[in-house]
């Protein structure tokens, strides 16, 4: 498959390379990040968020005290590379600092400075298919002389406004438990912007205060943002016999008053000096077929088969 490079500058986050391959459109940045700052179809929408208010960002004395004065850190939107499990300051490590890449026939790799303190070097891999969709690779490396557990984690920063589709285990386990649900303190179950459904658990992004997040062991592998007339799916791995962060939870999304958040999960484990943790995601994109009642389970039902997710 032919894949177009071209080297831009991106709005407000400077120099970047855009890959295309004729229908669908990824831009990463190289002076900051990385991050998949857009993605979609060509000439359409971008479902990306991207952050030109800096709506979403860190600082303060607890977080000089670890990464130095006037260090801050910038969600910029996007796709972006973290260790789980999630931890104040450290996982919010200041990536502001040009990137690293290298081209091959239909992809690029895309390679961070390695993180002081941290110990660890955030690398992006996008493949673009000969099917038409993409590869997505995050990966994080242990640049420690000694291991360190962690989990790479894959967070898609999307643009607000759409309906996220997530599949639930329907596994027949008879007595015993068959899904995880990963709940964090702060959030209310009660929240109008999430349905759980016989089937799929549904989550409008919508303009609400208070953030919401949830996570699963998303055993059926994957999940879709419905944005206006257009679908973004994620096809995930999942590993039944390994263990993953956050009591189980290979899958993970949250909501604020700007986006919404689509995030894969690794694996959990020590990893030695060297060693790379991955998690591989297939982005695809097609336009909707059908409307969406996000509340209604015979209408996500057909939607899912309609727009052949399942």
């Amino acid at each position: 498959m032919k894949v177009n490079f071209t080297t831009v500058d991106y709005s407000i986050f400077g120099k970047s390379l855009r890959m295309d391959n004729g229908e669908i459109q990824l831009t990463v940045t190289l002076d900051i990040g990385p991050r998949i700052i857009s993605a979609g179809f060509i000439n359409s929408q971008n479902f990306c968020f991207n952050d030109l208010i800096n709506c979403n960002h860190r600082e303060g004395e607890v977080y000089e005290s670890v990464f130095g004065k006037g260090s801050e850190w910038h969600t910029f939107g996007g796709h972006r590379v973290w260790a789980s499990p999630e931890s104040y300051p450290h996982s919010y490590y200041p990536d502001c600092e040009p990137v690293e890449y290298e081209t091959f026939e239909n992809g690029a790799v895309f390679t961070s400075p390695a993180q002081r303190v941290n110990l660890v070097q955030n690398i992006l891999r996008v493949e673009f298919n000969d099917d038409g969709s993409v590869k997505v690779s995050t990966m994080v490396k242990n640049k420690a002389d000694f291991p360190q557990r962690f989990a790479a984690w894959g967070l898609t920063v999307l643009d607000g406004g759409g309906v996220e589709i997530i599949p639930q285990a329907d596994e027949d386990t008879g007595l015993l438990a068959n899904r995880v649900m990963g709940i964090w303190p702060e959030y209310d179950m009660s929240d109008d912007r999430v349905f759980f459904g016989e089937r799929y658990i549904t989550l409008h992004q919508d303009a609400v205060d208070m953030p919401f997040k949830i996570g699963t062991n998303n055993q059926k592998k994957w999940c879709a943002y419905l944005l206006n007339d257009e679908i973004f799916k994620k096809t995930l791995e999942f590993f039944p016999d390994c263990e993953y962060p956050d009591y189980g939870c290979s899958f993970e999304t949250f909501t604020n008053r700007w986006f919404i958040e689509m995030e894969s999960l690794s694996p959990i484990k020590d990893m030695l000096p060297n060693e790379i943790a991955v998690t591989n995601e297939i982005w695809s994109f097609k336009k909707a077929v059908g409307t969406l009642d996000r509340k209604s389970n015979a209408s996500i039902e057909a939607f899912v088969k309609a727009n052949g997710l399942g």
